[in-house]
């Protein structure tokens, strides 16, 4: 399975040189031509040779959650900081992977029984945490693993439940991988996928990108928060897994473009595509850069349900990462002719 080769190299923002090469070599299999910008983006561009079709460019960001390495401690334990938004009750005893050399640590904390009633009554924060990776004293730890290096929760993919996959970096090697469906695909007219760098951080690969790339409209195929476990009301599910792609209408930093996110409806309905609306508003993604850029283009996210985002163990159905490509490839086939609807 693709998915589970993707998510199994390492990528955290700043860092994402390892997914980077794969994809490289995976979008030059599927006929990509390939560059890679001073930012560490990789654009892969595959042309249809319909000179008349509308320039398209679907983006997906490459780069994941993580942790760095901010100091050693003189017991050989390290300091960190998290590297995008990671809820620090996910953290406690969690294995992680440090470095090229992926040197195994776990993430530690004082023993409970000894912390204060104070600390036993709330979360402690990442700078209550450690990095523990069985060094005696601060120079054997900062030989394996100095300030600046990259650490990755070590929790290889695996099949889960009836149809579900279950890994980190689920956010978003899912729309990696629909990038690299849609160049399998193809396009008749001028096509660009580029795999971002930096979104969990700002959306910093998507700034760089949206003021020197040539394009008509922006596709950006992400993972959203499902939030639809637990006593969470209705109202405020985002999404339910197994219900389809999700086709938004707005988040936290775009709104989608009316007559592009009505047409990719359109399209899901007749297909017979499994889809759904984002029910609550949440997150953000690369279209709040790329809708922006430069003289601005018509956007639309699709997004993937994913449970426990941010986490070691996200959880998504195979069948919406199915539905996102579906609807990517099957939008890619009406564009066209949908284009003149899209600007009227």
């Amino acid at each position: 399975m693709l998915l589970k080769e993707l998510t199994a190299c390492r990528g955290v923002s700043g860092s994402e040189g390892e997914i980077r090469a794969r994809l490289k070599a995976l979008a030059e299999e599927r006929g990509g031509v390939c560059t890679v910008d001073r930012m560490g983006n990789l654009i892969a561009r595959k042309d249809g040779g319909d000179a008349s079709a509308p320039h398209v460019l679907l983006a997906a960001h490459m780069d994941e959650v993580g942790l760095i390495v901010t100091g050693v401690r003189d017991d050989g334990l390290l300091r960190y900081k998290p590297v995008g938004g990671i809820d620090p009750r996910v953290m406690v005893s969690k294995p992680v992977l440090l470095g090229d050399g992926r040197v195994p640590g776990v993430i530690g904390a004082k023993a409970i029984h000894l912390q204060s009633e104070a600390d036993r009554d709330r979360v402690l924060d990442h700078d209550q945490l450690y990095i523990d990776i069985g060094a005696k004293a601060k120079a054997e730890a900062e030989k394996l693993c100095p300030p600046g290096t990259y650490a990755v929760f070590d929790s290889p993919p695996e099949s889960f439940g009836e149809g579900m996959v279950v890994s980190r970096a689920l956010d978003d090697r899912i729309g990696c991988l629909t990038l690299l469906s849609a160049l399998s695909h193809g396009y008749r007219g001028h096509m660009i996928c580029a795999f971002t760098v930096q979104e969990e951080v700002g959306l910093r690969g998507a700034k760089v990108l949206g003021h020197y790339l040539e394009h008509d409209l922006v596709i950006v195929l992400e993972t959203t928060a499902a939030n639809d476990v637990g006593d969470v009301p209705f109202e405020k599910q985002v999404c339910g897994v197994k219900k389809g792609v999700v086709i938004s209408h707005m988040d936290a930093t775009s709104i989608a473009h009316p007559r592009l996110r009505s047409v990719m409806e359109s399209i899901a309905a007749s297909a017979g595509i499994p889809h759904q609306p984002k029910r609550y508003l949440s997150g953000g993604n690369d279209a709040g850069a790329l809708q922006r850029a430069g003289e601005a283009k018509p956007a639309v996210v699709l997004s993937v349900p994913c449970r426990y985002i941010h986490s070691p163990a996200s959880v998504a159905a195979e069948m919406d990462i199915q539905a996102q490509a579906d609807l990517t490839n099957a939008f890619l086939d009406a564009l066209p002719t949908a284009w003149a609807e899209i600007c009227k």
